[in-house]
């Protein structure tokens, strides 16, 4: 059964309301913030952030987190993956190799999204990240770093996207 990108959107927002992790995510997160990503004047995805309690956003890889985008528009999974590697690469120097090993493993995991998909992180300090898209599991990458360097293209300070940092994070001053 399909669900029209009203519906996903009205169940995200009574998930939202109560503050409680979506679906499929590790009970006793609390949701922490909330942001939109818009490029070039389009909107491109509405980000959700949850976190286990006492989350502090400088030291967020030491937090189970979930990270939830719900996109806005229809986008290509090898694009996503491509974006996503040069948004870590930005956080910290990879080996040429690290980096192809990386995006592969993206590329295998992500999949065209169409607008009202969701495609969510669920990170684990230590352990990884593992990936779902509409609350079926699409798999995971047990690396720390990788786990640690992707959450970092919305949690490090060093944010290609300092604005959504704040809002996702929770930050209320300008």
């Amino acid at each position: 059964m399909m669900t029209g990108a009203g519906g996903l959107f009205e169940a995200q927002a009574q998930v939202q309301a109560r503050g409680e992790a979506p679906p499929g995510q590790a009970a006793g997160l609390k949701q922490v913030g909330a942001a939109l990503l818009k490029v070039f004047g389009f909107e491109v995805y509405q980000a959700r952030l949850w976190a286990e309690p006492g989350f502090q956003p400088d030291r967020y890889e030491q937090y189970r987190l979930a990270l939830e985008l719900a996109y806005l528009r229809n986008l290509d999974g090898v694009a996503i993956a491509q974006r996503s590697l040069k948004e870590m690469q930005r956080l910290e120097t990879l080996s040429e190799s690290q980096g192809r090993q990386w995006l592969a493993e993206m590329t295998r995991l992500f999949p065209d999204v169409r607008k009202g998909d969701r495609i969510t992180g669920s990170y684990q300090p230590g352990r990884g990240v593992s990936f779902q898209l509409n609350d079926r599991p699409l798999g995971e990458v047990n690396d720390p770093a990788f786990a640690r360097l992707f959450m970092g293209i919305w949690l490090s300070p060093r944010t290609s996207e300092p604005e959504m940092r704040r809002q996702l994070t929770g930050n209320t001053a300008p």
